[in-house]
């Protein structure tokens, strides 16, 4: 059993707080318009809830990874549109620890702490998103620069981001993986970002894609050394998928919170629907499953926490906890019946929201090709 200390406890009792007084009363305006949340944002600043997985020598918060995880379930449960807003520059920062010089990690990470700037974190491409190494976004190097052409997607946070963190292949190396990562600035010559996508969920997130058209980028903002890249990335998602992890069990809770309610209060045949077995077998499974995935994303945290990441634990929480919130969701709205279908409440919003957990960060399919890899491995 985990035994939360005095410092975690406090830091999910105060996101605990935000949640309910400020994001879930804005949750529905926000997505009702498709606007991303300055406003949320910058009350999260003013708390120290962003920038979360950035270390205090950076000026990040420098909390553990179990808090890291409290804070983003408890977001999540408010909206999750608001920890792809907050917690997007936790994943730009990844790549940038895992291999970056220690100059440019203060250069980068410090826009984002020190001037509250918003990053992304760039490796999805139109035809090339659960096989990561099939990009097609090219460099070459020519002097003391790097010459960058190719097109990314479904990129967080790029309307507004400062810089973006790129993947690209480095054919002139010769090598199977001959990939190099690199920091590009926003204002590159060359450098677009196309509208805003309109999205089935997290409709207050910005996603939108990214092109790069003989982009030149200095040497020195190079991630580590040419053909590394594709190794730092890997790396930077077995980072964050513990994350999405927390991010879908915020989800789920949210919506089963909702239903309980509803099934308490909701009558049918002269008594509450919670009476009936069905609904009592739904509600219990919900209940039981959350438990299991916030289990199973503690432990990938911790394990992180010990400097001891792994791929499978990783995706375990990751896919476990993303094919919950979705079951969740979905019974949620069963629970609340035609109801349920209707923008009045805010449980299908949940359900919209939750799918993409299944999709983003790696498929659910890819994570159980990685949990299988792993296990024959052994």
């Amino acid at each position: 059993m985990f035994h939360f200390t005095d410092e975690q406890i406090a830091i999910r009792t105060l996101a605990r707080q935000v949640a309910d007084e400020i994001i879930l009363p804005a949750a529905r305006k926000y997505d009702e318009e498709e606007t991303f949340p300055f406003e949320i944002l910058e009350k999260l600043r003013e708390c120290g809830l962003v920038n979360l997985g950035i270390p205090e020598q950076y000026g990040g918060p420098g909390i553990d990874k179990i808090s890291h995880a409290l804070v983003v379930e408890e977001i999540a449960r408010g909206c999750p549109s608001v920890v792809l807003a907050i917690d997007g520059n936790s994943l730009a920062s990844y790549p940038l620890l895992a291999g970056a010089s220690e100059e440019l990690k203060k250069e980068y990470l410090g826009r984002l702490t020190y001037e509250n700037r918003l990053a992304s974190f760039a490796l999805t491409e139109p035809g090339a998103g659960s096989d990561a190494a099939g990009i097609s976004t090219t460099v070459r190097r020519v002097g003391d620069e790097y010459i960058l052409n190719g097109e990314k997607c479904f990129i967080s946070n790029a309307s507004y981001a400062d810089f973006f963190v790129v993947l690209a292949k480095q054919p002139e190396l010769g090598l199977s993986k001959s990939f190099t990562a690199l920091v590009v600035d926003r204002d590159s010559s060359g450098l677009s970002v196309g509208p805003k996508e309109k999205k089935m969920g997290l409709r207050a997130s910005d996603t939108a894609s990214v092109t790069f058209q003989e982009v030149r980028v200095p040497v020195k903002n190079r991630i580590g050394e040419e053909g590394e890249g594709f190794r730092i990335f890997m790396k930077a998602m077995s980072y964050g998928r513990p994350i999405v992890g927390a991010q879908a069990v915020g989800v789920a809770q949210g919506a089963y919170e909702l239903a309980l309610a509803y099934a308490k209060e909701r009558k049918q045949f002269g008594k509450p629907i919670a009476q009936f077995q069905a609904i009592k077998f739904m509600l219990a499974d919900m209940a039981m499953n959350i438990e299991a995935a916030r289990l199973l994303v503690y432990q990938s945290a911790y394990m992180l926490q010990q400097g001891k990441p792994s791929m499978k634990h990783a995706s375990f929480a990751k896919c476990f906890a993303s094919d919950t919130a979705m079951k969740v969701a979905t019974d949620a709205v069963q629970i609340f019946g035609g109801y349920g279908f209707i923008r009045d409440y805010l449980v299908e919003k949940y359900m919209r929201d939750a799918k993409i957990m299944q999709i983003y960060e790696g498929t659910n399919q890819i994570q159980r090709l990685v949990i299988a890899k792993e296990i024959l491995s052994e």
